[in-house]
Parts: C-alpha cells; sequence; structure tokens
C-alpha cells in the first residue's frame, strides 16, 4: 500500500509539471527573482571557460555594502572582503594581507545578479532538454532585439525545484560565461573580515593618513591589525 502511495505521489508531481511551456516556466522564475528583488543580501559564482588558460572561478557574496570575492583554490587562492570605505585582500601563496581604500562602492555582483532579471526579453525560449530536477532553456536572440551586446544564444537552467535560475551560460570570443549557484540564505559574517582567522599572515596597510602624506613616505608594512 505503502509503494502504491508513493508511486501515485510521484505520479501527481510529475504530472503536474508536464506540458509546462517555456513562457511559462520562465514567468514563474521572474516572479521567484522579484519577490527578492530587493534584497541586498546574496551570492553567486561567476565562470570563466578559455582556450590554454582553462577555467577561472570567482565567488561573490554581497550584503549591502558590503563583499567578499574568492578566487582560485590552495596556495593560489586570492580573498577580498570589502565595506564601504576599506578593502582587504588575502593572498594565500605569500601570507599576506593588504589593507587599501575602497576606490568605489559599486557591486559587480550585484550588476551581475541583473543579468538574472527578465534575462530573456528579446529573446525566444524553448525547452532544450528536461531533468527530473531542472529544465533547460535555450533562448535565442529575436530579430526584434536591436542591443548589439546581448549575445546570440543564451542557456538557462531552471529548478523545477523552486523554479530559481540555476545557471546562466553564453559564449564569445572562444570565452564561455556562466553565472550559477545563486543563492539568497547568506549572513552578513560571510561578507565581514575577520583577522583573528590569519593570525600568521602579514599585513601590508597601505591606507594613506594625514600624517603620511605630510611626511610623504610609503605604505606601512606592520604585524598587527588595524581597525
Amino acid at each position: 500500500m505503502k509503494r502504491f502511495i508513493c508511486i501515485l505521489i510521484a505520479g501527481t508531481f510529475a504530472a503536474l509539471s508536464w506540458g509546462q511551456t517555456a513562457q511559462e516556466i520562465v514567468a514563474r522564475m521572474d516572479e521567484v527573482m522579484s519577490a527578492n528583488s530587493d534584497t541586498d543580501h546574496f551570492a553567486m559564482t561567476l565562470e570563466m571557460k578559455m582556450p590554454i588558460i582553462g577555467t577561472i572561478s570567482t565567488r561573490a557574496y554581497s550584503w549591502g555594502d558590503k563583499m567578499r570575492m574568492e578566487i582560485g583554490e590552495g596556495s593560489e587562492k586570492s580573498i577580498s572582503w570589502m565595506d564601504a570605505t576599506t578593502e582587504w585582500e588575502y593572498d594565500a601563496g605569500k601570507n599576506e594581507i593588504e589593507i587599501k581604500h575602497r576606490e568605489s562602492s559599486s557591486s559587480e555582483a550585484e550588476e551581475n545578479m541583473k543579468m538574472f532579471d527578465s534575462v530573456t526579453e528579446g529573446y525566444k525560449v524553448t525547452i532544450r532538454k528536461e531533468t527530473p530536477t531542472a529544465w533547460y532553456l535555450r533562448c535565442k536572440k529575436d530579430r526584434t532585439n536591436t542591443k548589439k551586446d546581448d549575445p546570440k544564444t543564451m542557456d538557462l537552467v531552471v529548478s523545477k525545484d523552486n523554479y530559481m535560475p540555476l545557471s546562466l551560460s553564453t559564449k564569445a570570443s572562444m570565452v564561455t560565461v556562466t553565472l550559477r549557484d545563486l543563492d539568497f540564505n547568506i549572513t552578513e559574517d560571510m561578507v565581514t573580515f575577520d583577522p583573528s582567522k590569519y593570525p600568521t599572515a602579514t599585513v601590508i596597510d597601505k591606507r594613506e593618513t594625514p600624517c603620511d602624506r605630510r611626511k610623504e613616505s610609503g605604505p606601512q608594512v606592520r604585524t598587527l591589525f588595524v581597525a
């Protein structure tokens, strides 16, 4: 009996998802994105695949004016934290942390996330394939789309579980760019620099003070963290 009920439930869910058009899937995705349009905290990964060089992935976390970015892995890993005025950059290979003034408060991660908003506008969308967990959509630029910077084709993957976009990718000049792993469930401590986690790192403080300007001295190198 239990087995029959499980089969019945599975069949019901399959029937609910069967027959949805690409336009209906995108409409539901847009609803989900609109519900989170006012949030200022999220994370996502930007992945670039290039001939010879290989794949470079950047994981970005954003929380208001604060931001954290991770590039590479292991000894090649670089981590940056930013708030409204200051930037900290950790070089794993050198075990150094450089502190400097943040030149701009604009968030590149926020601009990337906007790509998911109305992403299919100006495109004809079709279902390329379907799995038990996701729809794979192909977006082809419509003739009425006169925006020169818009790519000719994009591949969009949408979750069947919650209609969240799982990834968005396109190719230009031999480089494949993918935005993936969008997540709104992050906390502020994920984007806040914590010096206690790097007790052996050498700190290079490049923030200029009025005293520094009068003395015309260069960057200060310290072994203690500066608040």
